[in-house]
């Protein structure tokens, strides 16, 4: 059994080089952020979405099921396909210092 956990349909296209509809591509997700329950990456992840950036947000099985917030199976998890990663980073970090420039105010 193929594992197509992290495949997806390719986009339509009208280059002859693409694959045939239906077919699967390897997509190689890239862990950009990792925060304290899964709310905050949501919100990051939409935040990277609205950015065009591909991403999606999860946190462990167990953690969500029980509710955990905290320690390792709490922790929340924003992905990016990995040609994005740098781009991702960049405007989380650009975020990040703004917001610190607007706490110094």
């Amino acid at each position: 059994m193929t594992d197509t956990s992290n495949a997806h349909p390719l986009p339509e296209s009208q280059d002859s080089d693409a694959g045939q509809p239906g077919e699967f591509e390897q997509v190689r997700w890239e862990v950009v952020e990792q925060t304290s329950g899964i709310t905050p990456a949501e919100i990051i992840a939409g935040r990277l979405q609205a950015e065009g950036i591909p991403a999606r947000a999860w946190q462990e099985g167990a953690g969500e099921a029980l509710g955990l917030m905290v320690g390792l199976l709490g922790m929340g998890h924003v992905a990016v396909p990995e040609e994005f990663a740098a781009q991702a980073r960049a405007i989380l970090a650009a975020d990040a210092a703004a917001f610190a420039a607007e706490e110094e105010e």
